[in-house]
């Protein structure tokens, strides 16, 4: 199981930005919004959160409350982990959301609600067609026999074949066992009481048959949540420790090795408050596209650092490099070897790029990865985006 589907409470600092849905809702609710500057200094209305429920997180990304999430520290190593979390939770998320509507027009385009359409053009069954959410959850609450004994149908076969498949790891099997039963879980009422109330019709069968297809599709694509997460806290770690050598320099004033600040404790910590003080921090945000974006965006996630860098040009020229770096000579776990004994600060961890390229390659996810600069703050910009 997913470590962010375990934990109950996250401690890693948040500034949510709400979509337009998303914000009507809670002003209607007379929930609270706070005014906040994100990275790129535009300011939006949102929630400030010093801790969060991945769960909540993870309703409000389901139903597209959420078009933007930002973190922004003046270190990452003590919270890697809740960083690696947040990552795979948001990217689940927007998997489960994206399966769930392909499904659903999957549903309306198949020859069971064709055929009913057709014999009852008084009430047919379309994107258009309104459901009230209430009466859906009191009938799937009454269905709830029913519901498991499809969900288990679907499974079934599913199931089979994730543990037979000799090509993956015991923890691989276990992801993917728990994944297949998270995307029928994630599911919009509406899709349960179409399935319950067509369930035996003729062609019903073929249709069963085709969502297991695209879960298939879905369970190989969410392989590149865990290359993902890797790679943003790479790219924060490194971005962290070139302030902290720059911030050495400048306060120790060459009396100490600038190296030291990643080993030294005490040099670390004295160094990480004069960057929080001046808050000369990195930002790491997820922007989200919404189910009503405009086309191309509804299953993009672009993931953006910002961090004042001195040395745009090599950092641009590393990532572009590591990009098309020749894998076939090293393993991951070769590169993991060469990092040295309680390094957290390591350039191999770029050649994540390489690995998450390849991987979103085969699942069939487009990757661009971009670096850029505002020469006027020194700030570089590293984008990666995901097209789900």
């Amino acid at each position: 199981m997913s470590n962010q589907e375990r934990k109950t409470v996250l401690d890693l600092p948040l500034k949510i930005v709400l979509s337009e849905e998303g914000t009507t809702v809670f002003i209607k609710q007379n929930k609270k919004l706070t005014k906040f500057k994100l990275a790129d200094n535009v300011e939006e209305y949102g929630l400030l959160l010093d801790k969060f429920v991945p769960s909540a997180i993870q309703r409000l990304l389901l139903i597209d409350y959420i078009s933007k999430i930002e973190i922004s520290r003046a270190e990452f190593v003590s919270r890697r982990q809740e960083v690696m979390d947040l990552s795979k939770l948001i990217l689940y998320s927007l998997l489960y959301r994206q399966f769930s509507n392909l499904l659903f027009t999957k549903i309306l385009a198949s020859e069971v609600i064709k055929k009913w359409n057709r014999m009852n053009p008084a009430s047919i069954i379309d994107e258009k067609t309104k459901f009230n959410e209430t009466f859906l959850q009191n009938y799937l609450k009454e269905q709830e026999k029913q519901v498991y004994e499809l969900k288990e149908e679907i499974l079934a076969p599913i199931r089979s074949a994730i543990t037979k498949n000799s090509n993956l790891l015991p923890e691989e099997k276990n992801v993917q066992l728990f994944l297949s039963e998270k995307l029928l879980n994630n599911l919009r009422s509406i899709i349960w009481f179409i399935l319950l109330k067509f369930r035996g019709v003729e062609n019903f069968e073929n249709l069963i048959k085709e969502i297991r297809i695209i879960m298939a599709e879905y369970i190989e694509k969410s392989r590149i949540a865990e290359y993902v997460a890797l790679m943003v806290i790479e790219l924060a770690v490194n971005a962290e420790n070139t302030n902290l050598r720059r911030e050495a320099a400048s306060l120790y004033r060459g009396t100490v090795d600038a190296n030291a600040v990643l080993f030294d404790q005490n040099i670390r910590m004295r160094v990480i408050e004069e960057l929080t003080k001046k808050n000369d921090l990195v930002y790491v945000s997820w922007k989200i596209g919404g189910t009503s974006s405009s086309i191309g965006t509804q299953g993009k996630l672009q993931i953006t650092l910002y961090n004042k860098e001195d040395e745009y040009q090599v950092v641009k020229d590393s990532i572009d490099s590591k990009k098309s770096a020749d894998l076939k000579k090293k393993s991951l776990f070769d590169f993991y070897k060469e990092i040295p004994e309680g390094s957290a600060d390591t350039e191999l961890g770029l050649y994540y790029l390489s690995y998450l390229s390849e991987a979103c390659e085969k699942v069939g996810v487009k990757f661009e990865s971009l670096v850029s600069q505002i020469k006027s703050s020194d700030t570089t910009i590293i984008t990666l985006s995901f097209y789900l």
